[in-house]
């Protein structure tokens, strides 16, 4: 059988030979989505500069924003494997108060109900327990998605709030609160090289784990193959199902190590901190380039996205202007990176 050339929007990672085309490392970080994204970051941290420079142009304000950041980043950075391939996960933020959940209540388990001193022996289980929950339930939206062939949305809307609730079951229906000092004081609360926090430290290495694994790695190319076109990576030799399977493990993964930085944060589940985290992550990769249909997009995007609606906040905070303006200033840039990224497809499509 003759191999179907592929279209124009996997030749740009694919050809029809099977081969892949090389693009250099900074074309594949830095789009032209990206490009305009920043600019739009840029321009909202001169403004408001310029309006409070003493209050927020300060170390104190970058770094608060960089620490409020840290967990969605994480969430984030699984979002943007899971979009680039065209699906969704509405699970991640429901996974992250299960695995978080399920840390905190294996801790206090281990210490005999006395968690908060427990020490660095506990911890390390605990942070075991929330990596394996958030995983498998990654494993579950994987199966359902690849192997059993059920759309993502519906499949992670199910699975979103099935987490939420087997969280809920966990501790019968309250947060909680007994987390061992030691993790609060070091991961939540500790610094190091040079004053930057450490929960920062961990989201900066995890970012940079992805966009390697995204930008430099095979994985990360089949990534971009089967978004632009399943069955033209198909056709080429790409397992699009065991890579899609990998695709919404790795989401799981990763949402397991953030509810347990959250843990570690906020010395509790936050169970109510984080039921809009999904929602804020699917924003922040798409106001980041990320296409939602499929094939398009960056981690550094997704960093920048993640800092729009961060930025929005403590500016409109520091200015004295409500909060309920920051929603609607970060839901006209979420419909503009849309709008933009549907104009770029049709004008590709017409030459």
């Amino acid at each position: 059988m003759s191999t179907k050339p592929a279209p124009s929007s996997v030749q740009s990672e694919v050809d029809g030979t099977g081969g892949f085309v090389k693009r250099s490392l900074g074309a594949r970080l830095v789009s032209a989505n990206t490009f305009w994204i920043a600019l739009v970051l840029l321009a909202l941290i001169v403004v408001f500069t310029a309006m409070r420079p003493a209050q927020f142009a300060t170390v104190f304000t970058f770094q608060t924003l960089l620490i409020e950041t840290s967990v969605l980043l994480v969430l984030s950075v699984g979002m943007t494997f899971v979009i680039i391939t065209s699906g969704i996960d509405l699970s991640v933020g429901s996974v992250l108060i299960f695995a978080g959940m399920v840390a905190g209540k294996t801790m206090e388990a281990l210490s005999g109900g006395n968690a908060s001193a427990a020490g660095w022996g506990v911890i390390t289980v605990g942070l075991i327990a929330a990596v394996v929950a958030g995983t498998l339930w990654g494993l579950l939206n994987g199966f359902l998605i690849a192997v059993a062939k059920i759309p993502p949305l519906i499949v992670t809307l199910g699975t979103m709030g099935a987490a939420l609730g087997a969280a809920y079951l966990l501790n019968n229906g309250s947060d909680v609160r007994s987390v061992p000092t030691t993790l609060n004081n070091t991961l939540g609360y500790g610094t190091s090289f040079g004053g930057i926090p450490n929960l920062v430290l961990v989201a900066v290495v995890i970012t940079l784990i992805g966009a390697w694994l995204l930008h430099t790695t095979k994985f990360g190319r089949y990534t971009y193959a089967v978004g632009s076109n399943a069955e033209a990576a198909r056709r080429v030799g790409i397992g699009v199902t065991a890579h899609l399977l990998k695709v919404y493990l790795l989401t799981g993964f990763l949402a397991g190590i953030a509810g347990f930085m959250s843990l570690a944060y906020y010395a509790s589940t936050t169970i109510s901190a984080h039921t809009t985290d999904n929602l804020n992550a699917i924003a922040a990769t798409v106001m980041g380039g990320t296409s939602l249909f499929g094939g398009v997009g960056s981690v550094l995007g997704t960093v920048i996205g993640v800092f729009i609606p961060a930025v929005l906040k403590k500016g409109f905070n520091i200015t004295g202007v409500q909060d309920f303006w920051q929603m609607i200033a970060v839901g006209a840039v979420l419909i503009a990176a849309v709008w933009f990224d549907q104009r770029r497809r049709r004008l590709r499509n017409s030459r």
